[in-house]
């Protein structure tokens, strides 16, 4: 039986497991999908497993989307250019990185039908996932693109891949078209991110990449501000179908039953 595995710290809040098991037993395929909580030092044995054939496949969740990178043999363009993989396989002996957040996001933003052409972006965090979500929207032609990271350095970092990138100081909250939480604030249903969104003009959109708990308070601030809020279950769902089909060469399928299934 084949094994599958997602790896983060932490892991406990993933449904990667439910979502891909559900879709593994749908389609016939004698396997099984597992999540595990590691730490920094054991990511190389872990590659090395895969090379091994011991583990064929994984996803990687946060924080270790960069950190995996050193230990691959190949990168996908997109993995390549974001510096960023969630998904690893095997392909002629050597193992191979890429990046499917990008797809989920770009989708999840064309399902709702946000037009986000010249649009201006406000992105609070700077984390493993941020880099396919600007890549994305560079990608959709919005007009500008803000970060704010309570760490300012990590931001910084971020500019050297993005030369457009626009930095502001953790705190510091500028009219934007779409708020997007890439924070891990949230994840605790107590969590809340202590900034002031008033100047936020009505009808925006609130969009917190976090799906479990399903509505953060970031998200419930953005409402009660009178804008539209959307959290990360679609993005979700659309990185895990590719990186499925990428595995099993099957692309399963996306309905109510998939979406009543993680609620």
């Amino acid at each position: 039986m084949k094994k599958f595995l997602v790896i983060g710290n932490p892991i406990d809040h993933s449904l990667s497991p439910k979502l891909h098991n559900y879709w593994i037993k749908n389609n016939n395929i004698k396997a099984i999908y597992e999540k595990k909580k590691l730490e920094k030092s054991q990511i190389k044995d872990l590659v090395l497993k895969v090379k091994k054939k011991e583990k064929k496949r994984n996803n990687i969740t946060v924080p270790f989307k960069k950190t995996v990178i050193p230990y691959l043999d190949e990168l996908s363009v997109e993995a390549k250019r974001t510096e960023s993989v969630n998904t690893i396989y095997l392909h002629k002996e050597k193992t191979v990185g890429h990046n499917t957040d990008i797809e989920g996001f770009e989708r999840n933003i064309n399902d709702i039908n946000f037009d986000i052409k010249d649009k201006r972006i406000l992105i609070l965090g700077a984390g493993g996932v941020v880099s396919s979500l600007i890549f994305a929207l560079e990608k959709m032609k919005v007009s500008r693109i803000t970060l704010s990271n309570r760490t300012k350095e990590k931001a910084e970092d971020l500019k050297k891949l993005f030369r457009d990138l626009s930095i502001i100081n953790w705190g510091q909250i500028e009219d934007s078209d779409m708020i997007i939480n890439a924070t891990s604030l949230g994840l605790s249903e107590e969590d809340k991110i202590d900034l002031d969104f008033s100047q936020i003009k009505k009808g925006k959109l609130f969009y917190d990449i976090i799906y479990n708990p399903p509505e953060t308070n970031f998200l419930k601030k953005g409402k009660d501000f009178g804008n539209k809020t959307e959290n990360g279950l679609k993005m979700f769902i659309y990185q895990a179908q590719a990186s499925f089909e990428i595995w099993h060469g099957i692309r399963p399928k996306i309905d109510n039953d998939v979406i009543k299934l993680l609620y």
